[in-house]
């Protein structure tokens, strides 16, 4: 059975397990599990990192580990017993491998590599802490590496910081908030500000000289030096290179390499420099033969410099070639490297271009013991140290250090009876005073072994020579004594063979007779002659002899010349032998007496170098003089003994202070000295105040510490020799001394005086002194004493008192003093502390060591382990300093941050610590301290600040930015002490501040905290790793739905008060409500239900929720938060979690359900409609699918909710949105809803989004321009000349004459830019969205979509299909079946539709240029349509014409294209099938059309060649050839069909017609074809002639059979439009007549059809024309492809019927349409698109609503055709007549819709002022520019012309004349233009046509367009002003 563990709980899985078994627990290699139960070899438990499924598996998978176990039982958890720093690699390695992963697939290569070698690295150090072989020192090595690396990677990767101390994590429970504070903080600092080493370090090394001419061996020398003083600051460094110019000794590196040690921060300068000297061995001279000499001489060859700072930069070792420069004149060699630095470029030059000396240089940073540990492998080689020359900045105790530099530097020697000058070489000895010369005491450098004999280099021909030549001499200190140095001059002969000659010497004692070295300085030493080297073998002969001019002549001297002189500069670096002679007079007092008080006056003046050589020895002797003379010399002593002591404070000899404690401590014997300190230090105190100078005083009180060490010593040694004698004596000593201190201390000076400053002096060192009173005083008495001594201080003082901070530095040493760590002290001392701090800190002065005392005190509070003192202690601090803590935090944090990086981390430091201290101080507080604490206030108003400041900080500790974000631990436990607190301060709350004690502010900021507290980010448990927040949820539990818990327990107690906080926290609770956590919602969501009761008692509904509910929600969840669940919750009925229902089931229960349930469904919309808005907005590119969600929700909120301000800023949302997206058109309509909303008044608006203070005029004007300018770019030009009339018309009414020119002339370039520019007419594609995937407002709707620039179907499938990467293509336009309207998918069917353009009058007139019917061809359009052809009954296989249907498919949408978005929803849908002989009516018409168009074009010359002309003239006489019209016959003109159809006796004859028509165009199409093809063309026109022919023959047509209406010409409108026209035209067919009136008059036909009909075309033809209605403009047809025609008539081969390309073929038979009917525009012949689906030709089964195509009248004709319809008046100018019948659309106010913000607001163009209307302005205050959207906007007069009468005139019609006034049609004022239903009113508001809805169903007539007559304007009602005069009335 199965049996729980007692010993195995914890393991690691051995080998992979898949877990087959039943109940089976699947596991992988390397998981941790915690083990639960055991049974026979199994155990059952669970996956650490997945701890919800429990399972069996076999125990020999898992390796048992010891491990520790807390809260055993059900809820145990489980610790491993190993090294925290293991378990934290553990843990830490695999969250990073999980992150490691999304690394490689965000493409963030650099960092996943550098993560992959950093988890290596870790790896193989936890193998080696794992392995346990290592020594102590190297495993706190190797943690520190790791930990290292850790911190790295967490960095690297977002995550937490980590506290630690010594490589291990603490506990954030098991220390105070105090610490874990600085423990942060420290690792922070250390993460932000690397620090900087005091100590740097320079390696070189050196490779070679690279150069073509070596043949000699070298030496290099190297040296730092210093040009600003002129000095070299190390020593020097040897290498020596064979005559390849490589190191001699290539296999023993460290010869080659060499560390420059001690180089202060100071030397890393740019005028210090690495110099390297190169001295050659060999001959002579350079060059000259062998057979001279075979003597070698060290001779100088060149010199490389580079400066210091030029490797600051260079992390790594670097190398560098140094160009090596030679000396022009050897005596100037000296100072070569200072010549190259100054650039003296006369005294050197380049050695060669192909010579350099190769080095590598790295600068090291740190201590040496710190390089050591760093760059091991450098020592492990013996690497060479080269020293400086002298000691360092920091000079320590145990540095053994004996030295001496001399530097040969110059000699003054004749020629010796020589033509020419000498060649001078100086042989160096070091003897003693037996002759016996030294052995290895001669070092030319470091890296070179000691020698006992060195030689100079030579200068050529030199008496003068200058070597600058500096050697070593490490003699050992004991053999200094009686030691010599001898220099030897010879003169070296280039032409002897053999001994260098000698002729004299200069020799130099090391030691004088004093004891003292060898001084610092340069000597100028005798040359004493001699000719022969016997003479050296008794050096007694010439030590007697001087050996400076300095030195007083003796007898039996040798002969000398006065005129030669030697000198050498000496410099001595011991650390044991001195050079000062005052020292060692003042160590022999005893034998001298009468020197004593002159050395002590020396001592003073002694370098300190001297005195800490002879420490010890020096304070053995003081205080032996001040035992033995006390009364004579304790004054001097005392004054000596404070010398030395201060002279330890300096930072270059502070390392010397453990040498004075250990002298103190163990070699210390004055018993008797306390006694004469302690008198002569009282001396000194009492002075103080009467004194004049302070200077003296303040030195000796800067050494009472010290001087403290030693009266305390002298007095347990008097002690301990006496047993205890003159106890009460030394006590009364010690109190009368510190009744001194403390008078002097109580003394309060007016200003700063140097009392103060002396005061301060005493008050740094008093800590320290009372620590050395603890060893013979008892803890109470110095206590006793440390209280009277800061309680002397004065409390208040003035600011700028420089006592004040060092009285704050001495409290906080006491603190962190022994003295303070004593219980018994603290309570004695505590008081007056407090006492300090609250002044200091209530004056907001010192803050930084206020925050720093707090922080100890309480941190030796949190370590005392005794509960009832630490509480004690708690509440004395509480009482005494939580208000003023609460009032400096609050500061502190609502100061601005300083700019600098010091004072910004200090500003840190400051309010981290205060806070860290607060949080301490409540943490501590049990249950019955809270309940004292609060019971401590006498009144409610005291009580109730303390808890608003309490609260107010709180809020402030949980905002985002109050600790860094990696701070997590610190954010954890703050969120959990503030949790604590507010459980203790709720039931304060109830018991104070309820019912008649009701205060409303405390509740609110109680709530208010409560629900930031609960969206605090540090919480949001759901965005944590699995490790982090399973460790969070043991630790702490979730927060927020204890705070949760407590505001429903805190709103429950309310009762009657709840009222006063409706709609108040309606934002708050709904704000908390939104986080994603279940039981948290559950637990709030109840609180709306009592606000709705609340307020429904109250006001009887509850609208003000509603309201609240609405905005609050749109805000919020726009700030992403919210989902899916949350609207569930809301609107399920089923109860979703646990005991609590859904809002909506406790709705239903009430009486008010009804109203309830309706604003529950209402929120739930909106919330469907936010989410879908904030789905939309997380892409990132602007495409159709993040417009729709804004334009959706716009829409809901001016329909539905009817929220002005929040759809005006959702109209700026979706312009923003456009703009980005470069969408102009969109963005202008999107910015004309919320201009329709103003009107031109000077009602005063507010400031809203971006907008200024400005009144309704203005921010209309602002509006149009912005509207202008965008329509501008979007090229709607004819929508500009609107707007730019309207606000026209407002500059006139205001005699604004400048802007209105300005206006004027835009509008002028705008009618420019319609003619002139180029537009690219758009395609436009349905698309269905299908499926329950699909965001809201997409979801099984299909839309209407206007394509982008060049767009075609393939393109846009292709972008829709990767805007919806999941959704599948619909390969049919078949309605969607019920499945997959209701399927979990995406299904997208697309195919491309035709506009319609409806009650376009422009399009009807002949002689509009296509640059303007273009424009209305495609814009403002509500009905698109797509056909499909299909045969209906039996399929006449010879003449498929007879059974070929059309099925019509007409989309309404519920807005016109273009408008506030590419895209709109299908409003309705109507489907209509046309019949065989209306489909052939409609293809013959619109091919006669096309036919029309392009030989008015080639007239015009509108295209560069007649090609399109001559193929669409091939295609469709070329058809005529193999059937053509004739299979129209013999399908319809059949008398069988007659028969069988009575009904279609109208649509014969009118296809009758049209095929004589077509004819007839064809003849004057080739008339015109003849007059501009080209030569050779010329053969394909005589065969279209011969072929137009036999087609006219086939038909039975004959010329005299034409009609007169027939045989008119068709050109017969003139020069610009028909009103212009006076020239006849002739009567007959010529191509000349015609010519010549097409000179004046283009002739342009509107495009009517993209495909044309297959009986037109042939197995030759290039069209693409089909029965679908959509024709081919000019460049289509220049690009034309085989058509796939479906009739036998037109070839052999032709294809299937005539199929529409845009749509997709039905499930009816209906062939796909073929690829070769695509489309091109890139043809230069680019004309305006040709469609069939135009106002001017509706569809043709209504009789009733055709259009009349152009009809050619005989002018010789006295009247009409019989079958003709009459003209209307006005239409042409020669009897040309046109007539539409087609019905017009009922009106429409168009549904806008909207989008989000993103780029320039509108008020970009704002205008600098506004203009003052005359009326009256508005009375009311300001507003948002938001006026009910419920009136009206349609004005009475929007500045059109009224309807004309539409009666017919007879033909044929008279030209009008300028005389006579022009008629035009009447216009129509056009509906409102809104986000309305169609059917809703607006306000009346002047809106421009181009905006409008679609015309009515009878329209009157359209507004005139810019290029109409005035004239016109005379039948017309004058139009109406907005303001009352007009300039014509002036």
């Amino acid at each position: 059975m199965w049996v729980p563990t007692e010993q195995e709980k914890y393991g690691v899985v051995l080998a992979n397990f898949r877990g087959l078994v039943q109940y089976g627990l699947p596991l992988e290699i390397g998981d941790t599990v915690q083990i639960l139960e055991k049974c026979e070899g199994w155990y059952r438990g669970f996956i650490i990192k997945n701890p919800t499924t429990k399972g069996i598996f076999p125990s020999c998978y898992i390796h048992l580990k010891n491990a520790h176990i807390k809260n055993k039982g059900q809820f145990e958890t489980v610790i491993p017993m190993e090294d925290s720093v293991i378990t934290e690699m553990t843990v830490t390695l695999r969250d990073w491998g999980i992150m490691w992963k999304q690394l490689y697939v965000r493409n963030e290569g650099d960092l996943f590599h550098r993560l992959w070698h950093v988890m290596n690295e870790i790896l193989e150090l936890r193998q080696q802490v794992l392995v346990g072989h290592l020594t102590h020192d190297s495993m706190s090595n190797i943690k520190q590496h790791i930990t290292a690396r850790l911190d790295w990677g967490n960095e690297q990767l977002g995550l937490d910081l980590v506290p630690r101390r010594e490589f291990s994590m603490v506990d954030p429970d098991e220390i105070s908030v105090t610490e874990l504070y600085q423990l942060m903080e420290r690792r922070h600092r250390r993460k932000e500000l690397p620090g900087q080493a005091s100590m740097h370090h320079l390696f070189v090394q050196v490779k070679g000289l690279m150069s073509a001419s070596l043949g000699e061996e070298l030496e290099v020398f190297l040296f730092i030096y210093d040009s600003r003083d002129s000095r070299p600051i190390s020593e020097r460094f040897v290498v020596r290179l064979n005559k390849q110019g490589v190191p001699s000794a290539l296999e023993k590196a460290e010869r080659q390499c060499t560390l420059f040690v001690d180089l202060g921060s100071s030397d890393l300068r740019k005028d210090v420099y690495v110099v390297a000297h190169i001295i050659r061995i060999g001959r002579m001279v350079a060059g000259e033969k062998k057979s001279v000499s075979n003597v070698q001489y060290r001779r100088p060859f060149g010199c490389a410099i580079i400066s210091i700072a030029d490797l600051l930069t260079v992390d790594s070792k670097d190398d560098h070639l140094l160009k090596v420069y030679s000396c022009n004149m050897e005596t100037e060699w000296y100072q070569i490297h200072d010549s190259i630095i100054r650039k003296v470029s006369s005294r050197y030059s380049l050695v060669g271009s192909n010579t350099g000396l190769s080095m590598s240089l790295q600068l090291l940073h740190g201590d040496m013991e710190q390089i050591r540990k760093d760059y091991m492998r450098l020592f492990t080689r013996n690497i060479s140290i080269t020293k400086r020359l002298g000691f360092s900045d920091i000079i320590m105790p145990g540095e053994i250090r004996n030295d001496l530099y001399i530097t040969l530097e110059k000699g003054e020697f004749e020629k010796g009876g020589k033509s020419v000058a000498r060649n001078v070489e100086v042989s160096v000895h070091v003897l003693g005073a037996d002759g016996q010369i030294q052995k290895d005491v001669l070092c030319a450098g470091s890296g070179e072994l000691g020698v006992e004999q060195h030689h100079s280099f030579v200068l050529y021909h030199s008496n003068s020579p200058r070597w600058s030549d500096q050697i070593k001499l490490p003699i050992p200190m004991d053999l200094f004594r009686g030691l010599h140095v001898r220099f030897e001059f010879r003169h070296c002969s280039t032409k002897e063979k053999g001994e260098k000659k000698i002729f004299g010497f200069s020799f130099v004692p090391l030691m004088q007779e004093n004891g003292s070295i060898l001084p610092d300085r340069t000597h100028e030493l005798l040359v004493h002659k001699c000719e022969d080297a016997t003479y050296f073998q008794d050096v007694a002969r010439y030590l007697k002899l001087p050996y400076s001019k300095t030195n007083t002549p003796g007898n039996n001297q040798p002969a000398r010349n006065s005129k030669e002189s030697f000198w050498i500069t000496s410099f001595l670096c011991s650390t044991k032998l001195t050079q000062n002679g005052d020292i060692l007079d003042l160590l022999k007092w005893r034998t001298h007496p009468e020197k004593i008080a002159d050395c002590l006056s020396k001592l003073k003046d002694i370098d300190g170098t001297e005195i800490v050589k002879f420490l010890q020895d020096t304070l053995d002797t003081l205080f032996g003089i001040l035992d033995q003379s006390a009364q004579r010399y304790g004054l001097k002593v005392f004054d000596c003994l404070v010398h030395i002591i201060n002279l330890l404070q300096d930072s270059k000899f502070q390392q010397f202070k453990p040498v004075m404690d250990t002298y103190i401590e163990s070699h210390f014997a004055g018993a008797l000295s306390y006694r004469e300190l302690i008198k002569l230090l009282k001396w000194y105190i009492d002075r103080i105040i009467d004194a004049e100078h302070h200077e003296q005083i303040q030195q000796v009180l800067k050494a009472a510490e010290y001087i403290f060490k030693y009266i305390v010593q002298s007095r347990r040694l008097y002690v301990g020799a006496t047993g205890g004698q003159g106890e009460e004596e030394f006590r009364c000593s010690v109190h009368e001394l510190f009744k001194s201190v403390h008078l002097f201390l109580s003394h309060q000076s007016k200003g700063v005086s140097p009392i103060t400053h002396t005061q301060a002096v005493f008050l740094r060192s008093f800590p320290t002194v009372c620590c050395e009173l603890l060893k013979v005083f008892l803890v109470r008495e110095v206590a006793v004493l440390a209280h009277d001594t800061l309680g002397s201080l004065p409390v208040m003082a003035h600011t700028d008192c420089p006592l004040q901070a060092v009285k704050l530095q001495c409290i906080a040493k006491t603190v962190e003093s022994p003295l303070y760590t004593n219980q018994e002290c603290r309570c004695v001392v505590l008081p007056v502390i407090l006492r300090h701090l609250q002044v200091h800190m209530q004056e907001q002065r010192d803050l930084v060591m206020c925050a720093h005392i707090l922080t100890g005190m309480l941190s030796v509070i949190t370590k005392d382990g005794t509960e009832c003192v630490a509480s004690e202690e708690v509440n004395i601090i509480m009482d005494s300093m939580s208000g003023v803590l609460l009032r400096t935090i609050l500061e502190v944090t609502n100061c601005p941050q300083p700019a600098g990086t010091a004072l910004r981390l200090q500003y840190q430091d400051v309010t981290g610590e205060f806070v860290a201290c607060l949080l301490t101080l409540l943490r501590l507080l049990s249950d019955k301290d809270y309940q004292r604490f609060l019971s401590r206030f006498s009144s409610k108003d005291e009580l109730m600040a303390f808890l608003l400041q309490l609260f107010t900080v709180f809020e402030i500790l949980i905002r985002p930015d109050m600790f860094p974000k990696d701070w997590t631990v610190m954010q954890l436990v703050t969120s959990n002490v503030i949790i604590t607190s507010l459980l203790y301060l709720s039931d304060a709350l109830k018991k104070n501040f309820l019912n008649e004690k009701f205060d409303f502010k405390v509740w609110e900021s109680y709530f208010y905290l409560a629900v930031v507290f609960i969206n605090q980010q540090c919480l949001q448990l759901e965005k944590f790793p699995p490790s982090k927040r399973k460790k969070v949820l043991e630790k702490y539990g979730d927060m927020r739905v204890m705070v949760g818990c407590e505001i429903l327990s805190m709103w429950q107690s309310l009762e009657e008060h709840k009222l006063n906080f409706i709609p108040v926290m309606i934002g708050l609770f709904l704000e908390a409500t939104l986080v994603p956590q279940a039981d948290l919602r559950n637990v709030l969501i109840p609180i709306f239900h009592d606000m709705m009761d609340c307020e429904l008692s109250r006001s009887g509904n509850f609208k003000q929720v509603e309201a609240k509910l609405i905005d609050k929600l749109d805000s919020l969840m726009s700030e992403g938060k919210g989902d899916e669940t949350y609207k569930e919750l809301f609107n399920n009925i089923i109860p979703l979690f646990g005991p609590y229902p859904s809002l909506l089931k406790k709705i239903e229960s009430e009486t008010w359900r009804e109203s309830g349930v309706s604003l529950i469904t209402t929120v739930t919309r909106l919330m469907e409609r936010l989410l879908d808005y904030r789905d939309c907005m997380k892409i990132g590119d602007v495409d159709g699918k993040n417009i729709g969600g804004p334009v959706n929700l716009l829409n809901f909120y001016k329909t539905e909710l009817n929220k002005e301000e929040m759809y005006i800023r959702y109209i700026h949302k979706l312009y923003d949105l456009h703009f980005k997206a470069q969408n102009y058109t969109e963005a202008a309509y999107t910015l004309l809803l919320y201009d329709e909303l103003l009107e031109w008044t000077e009602r005063p608006l507010r400031e809203f989004l971006g907008y200024p203070l400005q009144s309704e005029w203005q921010r209309k004007e602002c509006l149009h321009l912005t509207i202008i300018h965008n329509f501008d770019r979007g090229k709607c030009w004819e929508n500009c000349i609107i707007l730019c009339r309207e606000l026209a018309n407002q500059y006139e009414a205001y005699y604004d004459y400048r802007n209105l020119s300005k206006m004027r002339m835009m509008e002028a370039s705008l009618y420019d830019k319609i003619m002139n520019q180029q537009r690219l007419e758009p395609e436009f594609f349905r698309i269905g969205f299908y499926g329950k995937k699909f965001p809201f407002f997409l979801r099984n709707k299909e839309f209407v979509c206007r394509g982008n620039d060049y767009e075609r179907l393939e393109a846009f499938q292709q972008r829709m299909l990767s805007e919806f990467p999941h959704a599948i293509a619909m390969q049919h336009a078949n309605p969607p079946e019920q499945t997959i309207l209701q399927a979990e998918a995406q299904y997208l069917q697309i195919y491309a539709v035709s506009p319609v353009p409806e009650g376009q009058d422009v399009l009807q007139r002949d002689g509009v240029p296509n640059n303007i019917k273009s424009f209305y061809k495609v814009n403002h359009i509500w009905k698109f349509r797509y056909d499909r052809p299909f045969h209906k009954g039996t399929k006449d296989k010879e003449n498929e014409f007879k059974s070929l249907w059309v099925e019509r498919t007409t989309l309404t949408l519920a807005q016109s294209l273009p408008g506030i978005s590419r895209w709109f929803e299908v409003d309705k849908r109507d489907l209509v099938e046309m019949s065989p002989l209306e489909n052939a009516t409609e293809v013959i018409e619109n091919k006669n059309l096309q036919l029309r168009t392009l030989i008015a074009q080639c007239q015009t010359r509108q295209m560069q060649n007649s090609n399109p002309l001559t193929m669409c003239l091939n295609g469709v006489i070329d058809a005529a050839v193999n059937g053509g019209l004739a299979r129209y016959q013999e399908a319809f003109f059949a008398k069988d069909y007659i028969a069988n159809h009575p009904q279609d006796g109208d649509k014969i004859t009118r296809l009758r017609e049209l095929m004589f028509e077509q004819a007839h165009i064809l003849e004057y199409g080739l008339a015109v074809h003849e007059k501009y093809v080209s030569l050779d063309m010329r053969p394909l026109h005589k065969k279209l002639v011969d072929q137009f022919h036999m087609m006219r023959s086939s038909l039975g047509l004959q010329p005299q059979e034409f009609p007169a209406l027939v045989r008119a010409s068709p050109m017969h409108f003139v020069s610009g439009s028909p009103r212009s026209c006076r020239t006849p035209v002739p009567s007959a067919i010529s191509p000349d007549g015609p010519r010549m009136v097409m000179r004046r008059s283009p002739l342009t036909y509107p495009a009517v059809n993209r495909y044309s009909s297959s009986s037109l075309s042939s197995q030759a033809s290039n069209e693409v024309s089909n029965i679908t209605g959509q024709s081919e403009s000019s460049d289509e047809v220049f690009n034309m492809q085989p058509s796939p025609s479906t009739s036998s008539l037109s070839s052999n081969q032709s294809g299937s019927t005539h199929v529409n390309n845009s749509a997709p073929a039905s499930n009816r038979a209906s062939p796909l349409p073929s690829d070769k009917q695509k489309h091109s525009r890139d043809n230069l012949c680019l004309s305006p698109r040709d469609r069939l689906c135009t106002g001017l030709f509706p569809s043709t089964l209504d009789p009733t609503a055709r259009t009349v195509p152009l009809q050619i009248v005989d002018p010789t004709s006295s009247r009409p055709e019989p079958n003709l319809p009459t003209l209307e008046k006005g239409a042409g100018s020669l009897g040309i007549g046109m007539r539409s019948y087609s019905p017009m659309p009922t009106n429409k106010s168009p549904q806008k819709t909207s989008m989000p913000p993103l780029t320039p607001s509108p008020i970009d163009c704002l205008p600098p002022g506004g203009l003052v209307l005359n009326s009256p302005a508005r009375s009311g205050s300001c507003s948002s520019g938001i006026s009910s959207l419920s009136r009206c906007s349609v004005s009475e007069t929007c500045g059109m012309d009224p309807a004309l009468s539409d009666s017919p005139v007879p033909l044929p019609v008279p030209v009008p004349t300028l005389e006579e006034p022009m008629v035009r049609r009447g216009s129509k004022t056009p509906p409102p233009y809104s986000v309305y239903e169609r059917n809703n009113l607006r306000r009346a508001t002047p809106l421009p046509h181009s905006l409008s809805v679609p015309p009515s169903a009878d329209p009157s007539g359209l507004p005139p367009k810019p290029h109409l007559n005035r004239s016109h304007r005379l039948h017309s009602e004058p139009r109406q002003r907005t303001v009352p005069r007009k300039v014509s009335q002036l």
